[in-house]
């Protein structure tokens, strides 16, 4: 299985360098290596130019922002599944790739998990997955998009959105997961260490702007509106949840536990 690994970047020298530094080390060999670069002006060029041996395609010049970019290294692309590693994240060990030959991925969506780092204490954590998809898992939050390979023919007439500046990952998610019911892998291998802050959290307002709205083009505000009340649990506890009433004994707990919590608060 060949992978296309794509990197988008601007004016991000060093995340650039940290990027292709953990791709290029990677002891499984069966991949390919596309830069996107928006024409930066901080040296991200000459950073190119300096692994341009082991970068399959690259390109700096201007553009029209991420997920254009990423519209554009997907064009260049070969592989049978491709990875989108932005400039700053890097895959979370040299064996990423080499762990990823040894299981039976077959699926259109293959999604592993992310590692936050706090560089100050040096602690972190690893993403939360779902025990399942639904349109419950992308109402606030998301799936790792460093973490997961998608077929490349998922790709042909659904590029990303490029009127979203920061959501279109999500919309592409929501369009090939719940609407086109593609099949997906969840894996428990953490494939990318994340960079703490970037596009998203700077611009926070505008994303949830966003987000909420590539909710509504799905669902009717009713369904919305049942969803955040699932969504008044934390992450975690909802996904625990959702996991015991799909057993008929949990389901049995759990009406009993509610039961008792309901005339213990009257």
């Amino acid at each position: 299985m060949r992978y296309s690994i794509i990197t988008v970047n601007y004016n991000n020298k060093e995340g650039l360098r940290k990027t292709i530094e953990s791709v290029v080390c990677q002891t499984s060999r069966d991949y390919e290596f596309i830069v996107i670069d928006g024409g930066s002006k901080d040296g991200s060029a000459d950073v190119l130019k300096e692994y341009d041996s082991q970068i399959t395609y690259w390109v700096s010049e201007p553009d029209k922002g991420v997920y254009y970019a990423m519209n554009k290294g997907i064009i260049q692309a070969h592989g049978d599944y491709l990875n989108f590693m932005n400039s700053g994240d890097c895959f979370y060990d040299e064996k990423v790739l080499e762990h990823l030959s040894t299981k039976e991925l077959t699926a259109d969506i293959i999604v592993g998990r992310d590692f936050h780092l706090n560089e100050t204490t040096q602690q972190g954590f690893a993403t939360i997955l779902p025990t399942r998809l639904s349109m419950l898992t992308f109402i606030h939050h998301t799936l790792p998009h460093q973490s997961t390979f998608f077929k490349r023919e998922l790709f042909e007439n659904t590029p990303y959105d490029e009127s979203l500046r920061l959501v279109a990952d999500v919309k592409f998610y929501i369009q090939k997961i719940c609407v086109e019911q593609c099949s997906v892998q969840l894996i428990d291998d953490i494939i990318c260490r994340r960079e703490p802050d970037g596009i998203s959290v700077a611009q926070n307002e505008r994303r949830i702007q966003e987000h909420h709205q590539i909710v509504a083009e799905i669902l009717p505000p009713g369904a919305i509106q049942d969803y955040e009340t699932l969504y008044l649990l934390d992450k975690s506890t909802m996904y625990k949840l959702m996991r015991l009433i799909e057993h008929t004994r949990g389901r049995k707990w759990i009406t009993y536990a509610i039961k008792i919590i309901n005339r213990l608060i009257k």
